[in-house]
């Protein structure tokens, strides 16, 4: 086996810079495939990362303004909202998991003993947490009992925490949020950041009240479980005929309501990915392609080169079989050695690029995962074999007596 082994390595190394040249062009191939499916998960990871905040399976509906005529109304009529329209939602449209509404006070200053500072200021339901993947750190978040009783009670975020209370505990303590006095129940972190976490949640009917909102609310938002896009689609339409025939406005008029479908937004990303992986693996299988070309080139003229050791091989009682598993093998070897030494050279170069480059925009963790290597594997084999097919089957059909008069 051993001898067999250095037999092809010596066949190989005939010609030293025409197999470097050829196996770089394989392990080039391998890698920049590697590389290509490598950024193209990056990108994925990155978009996927930036729909974190939210859960994916929502719909939030605002109201809008009326661009139609309809039943004796004009154009640019504004819409609003009002609890009674959050309950006929609950009431009116199959499919909704979680809901909740949201109202937005006008005075949003934070006081507590020494310190002040003005964040946003969310008035929502119960399900909000499932609406924006809350984290709760401590305490517990806004229940049906605060919004049945009205309860002055506040739920804060890490960073409102962190700049108000600077280390001090905050749970049970009554602060000021626009001049009306709120026990805090709560803390939370959110994973979409600073921004997310500088928030203050209140019960919904608690700030209407408080803050003379009356019944209104900006806007409704739902999940909708395991819908798929098409159901979602008709929830969505069913939630815009109910609103039209509330609020009075075209069914048609897409202005007076708008909808915003996180199910139908993330299925449009992951088809697009879809069709990014599609296209890297073809440019990946081009590139790679052609350093196979390259490998039955150096392949066919290595047969050339070895006509007559060819014919005093079948000379001798070589089978064609034999020269056929010959020529094979020398190039699965070389195909094999080069296409394996591109695969580990492009999983390095991700793990490099994961660890050392900064947290950007665009690449969020670049990698292949198994099935990936398993597949460059295979297409390994199976390129080598076509590689060396042709001029296997040239170098078995070589006349023993022509070839030994080759010059």
């Amino acid at each position: 086996m051993m001898d067999r082994f250095l037999e092809m390595v010596s066949a190989l190394w005939r010609n030293p810079m025409r197999t470097a040249l050829t196996s770089l062009s394989v392990a080039w191939g391998i890698f920049m495939l590697v590389l290509l499916l490598g950024f193209g998960r990056g990108l994925e990871n990155n978009v996927v990362y930036e729909f974190r905040d939210d859960a994916n399976n929502s719909v939030w509906i605002y109201p809008g303004k009326t661009t139609r005529a309809y039943e004796g109304y004009g154009v640019g009529r504004r819409l609003g909202f009002t609890n009674r329209d959050h309950d006929a939602v609950v009431a009116g449209i199959d499919g909704v998991e979680h809901i909740t509404s949201r109202f937005y006070p006008a005075n949003t200053l934070l006081r507590w003993q020494d310190e002040e500072s003005s964040y946003e200021v969310r008035a929502t339901h119960p399900d909000h947490k499932f609406l924006e993947n809350t984290i709760m750190d401590r305490g517990r978040f806004i229940n049906d009992l605060d919004i049945e009783g009205k309860r002055k009670v506040a739920v804060l975020g890490r960073k409102v925490v962190e700049e108000i209370f600077r280390g001090a505990d905050p749970m049970g303590e009554w602060v000021s949020i626009g001049g009306v006095s709120f026990r805090v129940v709560g803390t939370f972190s959110d994973r979409g950041g600073d921004g997310e976490e500088a928030m203050i949640y209140l019960p919904i009917t608690t700030a209407q009240g408080a803050f003379a909102g009356g019944e209104s609310v900006r806007q409704i938002m739902f999940t909708v479980g395991d819908a798929s896009v098409e159901q979602t689609n008709a929830m969505t339409e069913a939630a815009r005929l109910m609103l039209s025939r509330r609020h009075h406005f075209s069914p048609d008029d897409r202005r007076a309501v708008r909808v915003r479908n996180n199910v139908e937004r993330f299925a449009q990303v992951q088809q697009i990915f879809t069709l990014i992986g599609g296209f890297v693996w073809i440019v990946g299988l081009g590139t790679v392609t052609a350093g196979i070309v390259g490998v039955s080139n150096i392949m066919l003229v290595s047969v050339k080169e070895r006509t007559r050791e060819i014919g005093l091989r079948k000379a001798l009682g070589a089978t064609p079989g034999s020269i056929i598993s010959m020529i094979l093998t020398e190039a699965l070897l070389l195909t094999g050695v080069s296409g394996y030494s591109g695969l580990v050279a492009g999983v390095l170069a991700l793990e490099a690029i994961r660890r050392f480059v900064p947290e950007n925009d665009y690449i969020r963790d670049p990698d292949v995962d198994v099935s990936v290597a398993i597949a460059a594997t295979i297409l390994l084999v199976v390129a080598g074999a076509v590689a060396g097919l042709v001029p296997a089957v040239r170098a078995a059909a070589v006349d023993p007596i022509v070839a030994l008069r080759d010059e």
